[in-house]
């Protein structure tokens, strides 16, 4: 029973970081040889009209950048419209937007939490395709022709667009295992829209059919996650367009960022209750096979299988089993002995290269314990205190 809850164990870390995507990269590069590979339309003469929303809250400090970089995106004038909303913001940002006349402000006193702004927001779009992206984001000017593209395919309910973190070397150590996370996740997301499907998209910067939008319920922890599978169980697709991106600082700390983990392992559990339809594989069988595979089992099984690894692997050592199993252990050893020491080094400010992957797979998972705990306990709503970020350089290097 050791050696079988140990395998099963390993086996099920291995398929949610590892082997899941070498499936879906085998099949793909199959249907490629085989010439029946599906190719991903993208019309770069399709121009419809769009409006960008941006929630913004307290961001006086950055709002007038944000606003100077929306108002340059290259896009046929008149074919692009703005809405900033600014609820419960109770600094200089929303005078600051009222004085650019282009700008449609959405303001009042009330803070009820980002879900709540969108929904408000979304009422006013009348344009066929709305734009969300965070208002401490900045992005590059060839983002809205990027995404837009793949609406000229009628499968396409909405396009999730890349979320790039700059990285200074002054910068905690915090920024590098952030970035180092987000290129994975990037490489995953293209696997999985080539494969059929982005699941879930990142609210920095993320399209919808504006006919499609689903008014989420305001408690809704991760309201993107949420918003676009719900657009694919209606038989809709998610596109993942690199060509699109939002660029933002790292979080200033790991304790900053370790708010946003908790939030969303949160958020990820009450998630897998909002979508629990998606657990049904014989009506959803490629949706569904990616959202458990990319998303449920590293919510779920894969801390807890790296616990029962961890305690299994110590008692066949400790039974004698064999010199495989001793060899494992002292490899898993090694590695929590790397990631305490990566973990300790980054809230020192001290960085080392080698430390970067070790020591945030261990805090992702942490993460997902106290999250789960923050779940069942209600003590997570959707409208949270900001994770502090660095300040972002002059030139982020948006081309």
């Amino acid at each position: 029973m050791l050696k079988f809850f140990f395998f099963l164990s390993v086996g099920v870390v291995f398929y949610s970081y590892i082997g899941y995507a070498v499936l879906v990269y085998l099949f793909l590069r199959l249907k490629k040889i085989f010439g029946s590979a599906v190719s991903i339309p993208g019309d770069e003469g399709f121009e419809p009209a769009v409006t960008l929303v941006v929630s913004a809250y307290n961001e006086q400090d950055f709002i007038e950048r944000k606003i100077k970089n929306s108002l340059e995106i290259d896009y046929p004038a008149g074919k692009i419209q703005w809405i900033f909303i600014t609820d419960g913001s109770d600094d200089q940002t929303p005078e600051i937007i009222g004085r650019y006349p282009e700008i449609r402000l959405l303001h009042q006193p009330q803070r009820r939490g980002k879900v709540a702004a969108m929904n408000r927001a979304i009422k006013q779009v009348q344009t066929p395709y709305t734009i969300f992206c965070d208002a401490n984001t900045l992005l590059n000017p060839d983002s809205v022709r990027q995404i837009v593209k793949h609406y000229a395919d009628p499968r396409v309910g909405g396009v999730a667009g890349e979320k790039k973190i700059i990285h200074r070397d002054k910068d905690k150590a915090a920024g590098a295992g952030e970035g180092i996370y987000w290129r994975y996740e990037s490489f995953l997301k293209k696997l999985d829209s080539d494969f059929y499907s982005v699941v879930g998209a990142a609210g920095e910067l993320f399209s919808v059919k504006t006919a499609l939008f689903h008014e989420a319920a305001e408690d809704t922890i991760i309201e993107d996650f949420v918003q676009s599978l719900q657009i694919c169980m209606q038989g809709y697709v998610i596109r993942y367009e690199p060509g699109a991106y939002a660029v933002e600082t790292a979080s200033a700390s790991m304790g900053e960022e370790q708010k946003r983990k908790i939030r969303i392992s949160a958020g990820g559990f009450q998630a897998m209750g909002i979508l629990k339809g998606l657990f049904n594989v014989f009506r959803y069988p490629l949706l569904s096979f990616l959202f458990i595979s990319h998303r449920v089992l590293r919510w779920t099984l894969c801390p807890l299988c790296l616990v029962i690894c961890f305690i299994t692997n110590m008692f066949l050592v400790y039974q004698s089993s064999g010199r495989f199993y001793d060899v494992v252990f002292l490899a898993q050893l090694v590695f929590y002995a790397l990631s305490v020491t990566g973990w300790l080094m980054a809230s020192r400010n001290l960085k080392l290269k080698a430390l970067y992957v070790p020591y945030y797979f261990l805090f992702m998972n942490l993460s997902v314990f106290l999250g789960f705990y923050r779940f069942i306990r209600n003590r997570q709503t959707s409208v949270w205190e900001k994770a502090a970020r660095h300040a972002h350089p002059e030139d982020p290097g948006i081309s």
